[in-house]
């Protein structure tokens, strides 16, 4: 059963920085395209990062410059580092891994991780 398992969120002060986690088990790891979401109390679900299985990342522009998105393929895993946080990066942070194979698509969900970002 594919599994992702998010780690790293916690309370941080404004100016701060952070390194979530995703480890995923019982999948090829390197065959799934992976991405960090986020959401905030009353608000939608946003992408914040992605990686795709190649290595080629994306990203929205409000953590542009802050935020580095990265993966370890031998260890199942895909890291987000948050640099110089601000009170609106708050939010419960989800891993995603998605992947297409033929007409198939399958996407996977952690259970997610809360950041909060405080004087």
């Amino acid at each position: 059963q594919v599994q992702p398992v998010e780690s790293g969120g916690g309370l941080v002060q404004p100016g701060g920085s952070l390194r979530l986690s995703c480890e995923a088990s019982g999948m090829i790891f390197s065959m799934y395209d992976m991405g960090w979401y986020r959401q905030a109390p009353g608000k939608q679900r946003e992408l914040v990062a992605t990686i795709t299985k190649r290595g080629s990342t994306n990203y929205t522009d409000s953590v542009k410059a802050r935020f580095t998105i990265s993966r370890d393929n031998a260890k199942s895993t895909v890291y987000l580092q948050m640099n110089t946080l601000k009170p609106e990066d708050t939010a419960v942070y989800y891993c995603n891994a998605a992947m297409t194979l033929g007409r198939y698509d399958y996407t996977y969900w952690g259970q997610g991780t809360q950041v909060t970002v405080s004087s």
